[in-house]
C-alpha cells in the first residue's frame, strides 16, 4: 500500500491520545510504589520485632525481600542512567 505525504499526514491529525489510567500500578510509578509499600511493611516488622510483637524468622524475612528490593532498585537505577549517558553520546 502507498501512502502519500498527504494521507500520512491526515492519519497524523486525527491520531487520538490514550491517557494512562490512575493506579494502574504499570511501569516505574508502579515498581516505586511497590519499593516504597516493601519498605514500609519491612520497617514495621523490625519496630514490632524490636518491641517483642514478632518472632526472628518474620525479622529475617523481612530484611531478605529488603535487600532484594533494594538491589533490585539500585539496578534499575544504573540502566536508566547507563541509557541516558548512551544517550548522551549520540551525534546530534
Amino acid at each position: 500500500m502507498i501512502q502519500t505525504p498527504m494521507i500520512a499526514g491526515q492519519a497524523y491529525a486525527n491520531r487520538t491520545a490514550i491517557a494512562p489510567q490512575p493506579g494502574s500500578g504499570s511501569g516505574l510509578g508502579g515498581a516505586a510504589a511497590d519499593f516504597a509499600q516493601s519498605l514500609r511493611a519491612s520497617e514495621n516488622t523490625a519496630l514490632s520485632a524490636m518491641s517483642g510483637g514478632a518472632d526472628p524468622q518474620a525479622l529475617v524475612e523481612a530484611l531478605a525481600q529488603t535487600e532484594l528490593a533494594v538491589e533490585t532498585a539500585v539496578t534499575i537505577r544504573n540502566r536508566v542512567v547507563e541509557a541516558y549517558q548512551e544517550l548522551l553520546r549520540m551525534p546530534v
